[in-house]
């Protein structure tokens, strides 16, 4: 049985060297970016220094 994806994409700038990433299960934000052989993750902040939250729709078992 394949397992879903947690994260998913939903922005990408460049040649894939900075993307906006969603964790489908808590719906937070990060962004990743590249450069050669360094990268970077971090939690994507608001104005106020909170978390980017996306809702999410959780499947009901």
């Amino acid at each position: 049985m394949a397992k879903e994806k947690r994260f998913v994409k939903v922005y990408s700038q460049g040649m894939g060297s900075t993307e906006i990433l969603v964790d489908k299960e808590t719906g937070v934000n990060y962004l990743f970016h590249s450069s050669g052989y360094a990268g970077g993750l971090t939690v994507l902040l608001d104005k106020y220094g909170k978390p980017i939250i996306t809702p999410v729709e959780h499947e009901e078992s």
